[in-house]
């Protein structure tokens, strides 16, 4: 299986807890005024990888503490980013996902009713920033996040409540 992405950020520290890997895929329906990435908007730009492919650089990254998913639209490739987060749950490593999204949580549970992809990768995630960048909101401030209407949300605990459970 393969993921079309913008491009990878090994041993970043901005993209959630720790030093982490970073995917951003390519392809996003939100084309928010003012993103961060505008050049992952575009679904047929960037270039194609494989899991496998992403899985090894996973591998020969030292002293990370986990991966993040970002875009882009990670829910845009669904299938192929789930897949890749069970692979990386898999590895018995500890490696904690955190996912960007465009799409509130709310939306994503009851996408997740049309098509399983979406619940298959809000069950591997550990942490999802929710929400479209708003410029209006924008704070540079925040942790994790560029604008005050975008969540910071347990997953787990979410999932088990049905409802967002916020990360403070």
């Amino acid at each position: 299986m393969n993921l079309r992405i913008a491009g990878t950020v090994r041993e970043s520290v901005v993209d959630g807890p720790g030093v982490r890997l970073v995917i951003f895929g390519q392809g996003c329906p939100h084309q928010c005024p003012e993103c961060h990435n505008p050049e992952t908007h575009d679904p047929n730009g960037g270039r194609e990888e494989t899991i496998e492919d992403l899985l090894n650089i996973l591998k020969s990254t030292l002293l990370i503490k986990g991966i993040t998913f970002s875009g882009g639209e990670p829910f845009y490739q669904v299938d192929a980013f789930a897949t890749l987060g069970e692979k990386v749950k898999a590895m018995g490593k500890g490696y904690d996902i955190v996912t960007y999204t465009g799409y509130l949580f709310e939306e994503l549970l009851a996408l997740s009713e049309i098509n399983k992809d979406y619940y298959r990768l809000l069950e591997i995630t550990d942490l999802l920033v929710d929400g479209p960048y708003l410029r209006e909101d924008k704070d540079l401030a925040l942790a994790f996040r560029g604008s005050r209407n975008q969540r910071v949300i347990n997953v787990k605990a979410s999932l088990k409540v049905g409802e967002a459970v916020l990360v403070s």
